[in-house]
């Protein structure tokens, strides 16, 4: 008898997916969620997609436990065929939300698509119980713990039933009990910036801890709006810009925003954004894509995928347009800068030169003799400065001529000093002496003051010892002479000194005079990296050249007072050098040492 053929199972070459162990697959998905602080916020997204006008946050504690709850006035967990709520779906249709059907028939503004978001409350507590009114007037809650698979609803015994939904969770995890309502608040006022305005939403934070409470407003950026910029073009839909040109911070940064909640924090967190203008943080803003797709655990990460790939298209032209603001303003502060610091030096050196002796130190035409003999400081022509500069020292020219306003009088005496306060003198020869009273403000004082002078240490003589004005005479013999002066205005005393070195013979004149003195020059920049040089000082134009591309200024550019101070350092290099031609190496860098001392007191 012939044998039965026997019928063998061929392999399969296709199936379809499935889910091998159920919970663990939702273990993982309510894992995912690695920000609590995000976790809060879709609790506050679901309240917004229900219609909420109200939602509060309390965070508090009973019966030794640390809670967090979240309420609103929405429309509530959907009803079944009996009015009660359907607690049963929400438990059984995770990764089923609801929300995409009605995505599907056209709603707009809702967030949420996953059913995901509920599963969330692990990263923040152990037990999530949400609590909803029926249509037969009951109230009814659903209770769900971390790590159970099991849910349970049950009826909630109150006297009036409120309307919409309470959530709450509690015990919070050890690191949550340290979110402050402060820190709520702030977050929530970045990641729902828009869904927040457009809504129209009120969202209260309670802090029962500190005893605060907060309102949550949308995040204000600060800057200049920038207006007229390219339309983003996609086929995928509009994108929204909201872009805000500041000053250069290293936190500010454009938050990437998919239909009013924010993604990501910074745009140059994606790797085809990691360049300028979007990451040298001199943008704030919003660009708000809604027809990004997310990742759906965290919802802070973005599918690459071809509609990721038509924003990054759009983005061309905005990133293109913004580089040119931002290197007009980088121009326009440049340029101010240059102003201030200039006009900072500038200053300092007149103080230090009006100290200094001026047989020494009047390389610059900026002293004047008034009718009274007095020693005055005189604008002086700068020269060829940049930024602007001339266009400061003849407004300060103007300002001098024009009626004084009312802070610019002189206040109490606060200081006083004596011009020159050091000085060097042959022996048996005569200067004069000067004391310069000030207020608080630096304004001088020339009105109800008392002056008395003495020799405090060495030998000389002073004439008119109760003047403003004194003259000294040497003695005979080589010294040092420290001199005092004593201003009396009212109740108010200051007292200052000088120190006068007397000598037998001074240091040879080499330097050649020229009748044609200028003021105090201005300075540029001229990018030289890789060249030793510092800076040069070009006669003809008044100016000295700084090399901003040397390393040193490089290093200095990192603080505003570090690069005032080396480009005071620079000015008073190449002011010596100029100044005291034929001087040896030794006697350059004291003029120098004694110039930056008197300057860099000046110097703020």
């Amino acid at each position: 008898m012939p044998k039965a053929k026997t019928k063998t199972s061929k392999p399969r070459n296709s199936g379809r997916l499935r889910i091998g162990d159920d919970w663990n697959a939702i273990t993982i998905i309510a894992l995912s969620q690695s920000n609590p602080l995000k976790a809060v916020a879709e609790f506050v997204e679901n309240s917004i997609d229900a219609g909420a006008r109200q939602i509060n946050i309390i965070r508090g504690r009973e019966r030794g436990e640390h809670y967090l709850m979240v309420s609103d006035d929405g429309q509530g967990i959907p009803r079944d065929d009996n009015g009660i709520p359907d607690f049963r779906y929400v438990g059984t249709h995770i990764c089923d939300s609801v929300k995409r059907r009605l995505k599907a028939n056209g709603a707009e503004g809702i967030q949420g698509e996953f059913g995901i978001g509920l599963l969330s409350f692990w990263t923040v507590g152990q037990e999530l119980t949400m609590t909803c009114a029926g249509a037969d007037g009951k109230t009814y809650q659903m209770h769900m713990a971390k790590g159970d698979p099991s849910y349970s609803v049950s009826a909630r015994h109150r006297l009036f039933p409120d309307r919409g939904t309470e959530l709450k969770i509690k015990p919070l995890l050890p690191g949550i009990r340290q979110f402050s309502g402060e820190k709520i608040q702030w977050y929530l006022a970045s990641e729902l910036r828009d869904r927040i305005r457009h809504s129209g939403v009120r969202i209260k934070v309670v802090d029962r801890h500190t005893r605060k409470s907060y309102e949550v407003q949308p995040r204000e950026f600060g800057g200049r709006l920038i207006h007229a910029l390219p339309v983003p073009r996609s086929a995928l839909g509009e994108i929204y810009l909201e872009l805000y040109l500041d000053e250069p911070k290293q936190q500010d940064g454009v938050g990437l925003y998919r239909s009013g909640t924010r993604v990501l924090e910074h745009l140059s967190e994606l790797e085809e954004f990691q360049r300028p203008p979007w990451n040298e943080g001199c943008l704030q803003g919003i660009v708000d894509v809604p027809f990004l797709n997310l990742t759906p655990g965290t919802r802070t990460g973005v599918v690459r995928d071809h509609a990721y790939s038509e924003f990054c298209t759009a983005m061309e032209p905005i990133a293109q347009k913004v580089n040119a603001l931002v290197e007009e303003q980088r121009k326009a502060e440049e340029e101010r800068a240059s102003r201030q610091t200039l006009r900072t030096i500038q200053k300092a050196f007149r103080e230090a030169l009006l100290t200094l002796p001026p047989e020494e130190y009047d390389w610059f035409d900026i002293r004047e003799h008034g009718v009274d003999g007095r020693f005055r400081l005189k604008p002086g022509v700068p020269g060829i400065e940049t930024a602007g500069a001339r266009a400061d020292n003849e407004a300060s020219i103007r300002s001098d001529k024009r009626q004084k306003a009312f802070f610019e009088y002189a206040g109490p005496l606060f200081s006083v000093r004596i011009a020159p306060s050091s000085c060097v003198l042959p022996i048996g020869q005569t200067r004069t002496l000067r004391a310069i009273a000030r207020d608080r403000s630096r304004h001088q004082v020339e009105h109800d003051l008392t002056f008395a002078w003495d020799v405090v240490e060495g030998d000389g003589a002073l004439e008119n010892s109760h003047d403003e004005i004194v003259k000294f005479t040497a003695p005979a013999e080589p010294g040092l002479t420290r001199v005092r002066v004593i201003a009396t205005q009212g109740e108010i005393t200051c007292e200052a000194e000088a120190l006068i070195t007397v000598t037998d013979s001074l240091l040879p004149e080499t330097r050649e005079t020229s009748d044609t003195k200028q003021g105090l020059p201005g300075y540029t920049f001229k990018r030289a990296p890789g060249e030793l040089w510092r800076s040069r000082f070009d006669a003809e134009q008044n100016v000295i050249v700084i090399n901003n591309g040397h390393r040193d200024f490089v290093f200095a550019a990192r603080t505003r007072a570090l690069k005032l101070r080396y480009i005071a350092r620079l000015f008073a290099k190449e002011l010596v050098c100029k100044n005291f031609p034929g001087y040896s190496p030794g006697d350059l860098l004291e003029r120098m040492i004694e110039l930056l001392l008197y300057t860099e007191e000046n110097l703020k």
